[in-house]
């Protein structure tokens, strides 16, 4: 497993991403189970994924909570004091925790930035978590947020990154690198749509040279960088097998140039894409 770290918390760049949990929950929770125990550490849900925070509570049974660096998300409609906090105590009760990690306002929506900021804040300070941050927001949204009180205290934003939704390469990590704010990959085998990203002959090409899958090529070269921890789904033990694998992948200058020509990299701004 590769680590990188993030305002001194040391993350797996291999996390798990808790959406879309429930379809077979004794094999989710077996993968989930056996991420954490080979080496990753780093667990991403929300309060508005149906079932997941109780699925992954079941999967960190017999686990080491302090091992674990936990996400969940607070929907915008929730984003002031109040709400923030009983957002969050509905959370640690399905998570089966008295903390998080991280707490992230799930998209911008309409919140009032400084409501929302105010409120992370105060949760932060009462230790009931630890860091606070954004998701699916794009350079403008983070530029309004560091413009309210304590909005440089944000530790990381969560987009959707992957070989199709590449946009966020030409400004957003970018600027965060700038500013040294974590960021958290969504969504690696999904299109806009939901839909899996069904690899190319390139690809599979590239797969076969290094006696794999390419799913986890597609891992290797996001993490490529060592700048960013991507949260691909655990639906099998197999599954998160192959994604630990990919971390031993070194994709070549020229296997990375045929991925490039093939899912080109942006050359001018182009509108965040959520899912």
């Amino acid at each position: 497993m590769k680590y990188l770290t993030i305002d001194g918390e040391r993350l797996s760049q291999i996390g798990i991403g808790g959406a879309d949990l429930g379809r077979h929950p004794i094999d989710e929770v077996q993968a989930i189970h056996y991420g954490l125990e080979h080496g990753i550490n780093v667990v991403d849900t929300a309060e508005s994924y149906p079932g997941s925070e109780e699925l992954i509570k079941w999967a960190m049974t017999d686990i080491d909570r302090q091992k674990v660096f936990l996400v969940s998300k607070v929907l915008p409609s929730h984003a002031t004091p109040d709400q923030e906090r009983r957002s969050l105590e509905g959370s640690l009760k399905r998570l089966g925790t008295d903390y998080l990690d991280l707490y992230l306002l799930h998209w911008r929506g309409n919140a009032d930035l400084t409501q929302a900021v105010a409120g992370l804040e105060q949760l932060k300070q009462e230790g009931l978590i630890r860091h606070w941050g954004v998701s699916n927001f794009d350079v403008k949204d983070m530029e309004d947020l560091l413009k309210v009180p304590n909005g440089d205290q944000v530790f990381a934003n969560e987009d959707l990154y992957n070989l199709t939704s590449r946009g966020v390469e030409y400004d957003l990590l970018p600027w965060q690198a700038k500013h040294q704010i974590g960021f958290l990959g969504y969504s690696p085998f999904h299109a806009v749509s939901w839909n899996y990203l069904y690899p190319t002959k390139v690809l599979r090409d590239i797969a076969a040279v290094h006696n794999t899958d390419p799913y986890p090529v597609m891992l290797a070269w996001i993490t490529r960088n060592n700048n960013l921890v991507t949260l691909p789904k655990a639906a099998t033990v197999d599954h998160v097998k192959g994604n630990i694998a990919a971390m031993d992948i070194q994709l070549t200058d020229e296997e990375l140039a045929m991925i490039d020509r093939e899912y080109p990299a942006p050359t001018k701004k182009v509108p965040l894409e959520k899912i």
